[in-house]
């Protein structure tokens, strides 16, 4: 009887929860303007903590240094816009005359990739390991040419997006100033929120949320910056051009996991090739000798073992992340992941840890 009337509970409850679903659907336009600023602040929000966990170290040791943290922050902004500025003189001409001139040569590049791949198509080595009439090169070249024209037509609207997120520029160092002046506070009062007989727990849950934040954000740029590193000399040496422009857009592409390292390589293969197919080989074996010193040197030496997540995990939430929600759903979902398995862990052992291993 008590099982019949638990079922009855759950059922009534579940069909509650669904109707509830139903109606909000029903009326969705009226969320329509939190979704909006919800959309809005997502990505200032997603700089601000990316950057607070970068900088916060050096706040707080300027102030273990008896340096007032306020005017510790803006020393620290006034570093980076100095930084900035001189990216801006000194290296940004480079990378937007590489962007240009990629632009402005698409055609010839073409012209040259299509040669490269014709005199593949002839090579008798090459197309013996093809059934006959299926080499895939004619098609590579279509493919390719969509990629260009793609590039070519959307490169101005990549400078207009890029105005477009003043709201973004504007607003995120705001947001960083006060989260670096008062985050740790934050913390303290989600512990507090919590009842009296679970505050040391919830302590110790935003502790370890916090570190495990910090250490994956600090790791994953020391690690991508080592990687544009090895992969700028490799390409240096092996004369690909666009190597600078190359090298950003692999080391930003790399910060998306599993699929940005994929992504990021097709270009730099393809510009390879443009040259010659033994420096398009050369180009695939920097990329592949770069990645395996990040993973199996770098890494673990960066992370330890606090990003305990199998690959197979990460594939899997990325794959699902890009299906619901794209690119900032991709970016977000390790993070996420971390901070949701943290709290699983806990409520675990709280609640149910004792009642299962004694059953």
């Amino acid at each position: 009887m008590l099982k019949v009337n638990s079922f009855v509970r759950f059922s009534i409850a579940l069909a509650l929860i669904l109707i509830n679903i139903y109606l909000l659907s029903r009326v969705s336009f009226i969320f329509q303007p939190l979704v909006t600023m919800i959309t809005v602040i997502t990505v200032p929000m997603m700089l601000s903590v990316f950057f607070y966990y970068l900088l916060r170290p050096l706040v707080n040791y300027m102030e273990k240094k008896k340096l007032n943290r306020t005017l510790s922050i803006l020393l620290i902004y006034l570093v980076f816009g100095i930084l900035f500025a001189l990216f801006i003189i000194g290296l940004w001409p480079s990378l937007r005359e590489q962007l240009i001139n990629l632009v402005d040569n698409a055609p010839n590049l073409l012209n040259s990739l299509s040669l490269q791949l014709k005199e593949l198509e002839q090579n008798g080595a090459i197309t013996a390991l093809f059934p006959e009439g299926s080499t895939p090169f004619s098609q590579i070249t279509d493919y390719i040419n969509k990629g260009f024209t793609f590039v070519t037509n959307y490169v101005s609207g990549f400078f207009s997006l890029i105005s477009s997120f003043a709201i973004v520029l504007f607003t995120f160092p705001i947001i960083l100033f006060y989260m670096l002046k008062q985050g740790e506070k934050f913390g303290r009062k989600l512990v507090h929120i919590a009842p009296k007989r679970f505050q040391k727990d919830s302590r110790e849950v935003v502790l370890e949320i916090d570190q495990a934040l910090s250490g994956f954000i600090v790791g994953r740029v020391l690690v991508n910056l080592a990687l544009g590193v090895l992969m700028y000399i490799g390409f240096l040496i092996i004369g690909l051009p666009y190597a600078l422009l190359l090298t950003v857009i692999a080391v930003i592409m790399n910060f998306v996991p599993f699929i940005g390292a994929i992504l990021s390589s097709v270009p730099i293969v393809i510009m390879g090739l443009v040259v010659s197919p033994s420096v398009a080989i050369w180009s695939l074996i920097i990329i592949l000798v770069a990645q395996q010193i990040q993973d199996n040197l770098v890494a673990p030496y960066v992370f330890g073992k606090k990003l305990d997540i199998h690959p197979l995990t990460t594939i899997i939430l990325v794959l699902g992340a890009g299906d619901l929600g794209g690119i900032i759903a991709i970016l977000i979902i390790i993070p996420v992941y971390m901070i949701v398995k943290i709290i699983l862990v806990r409520i675990y052992q709280l609640f149910f840890k004792d009642k299962w291993q004694n059953a």
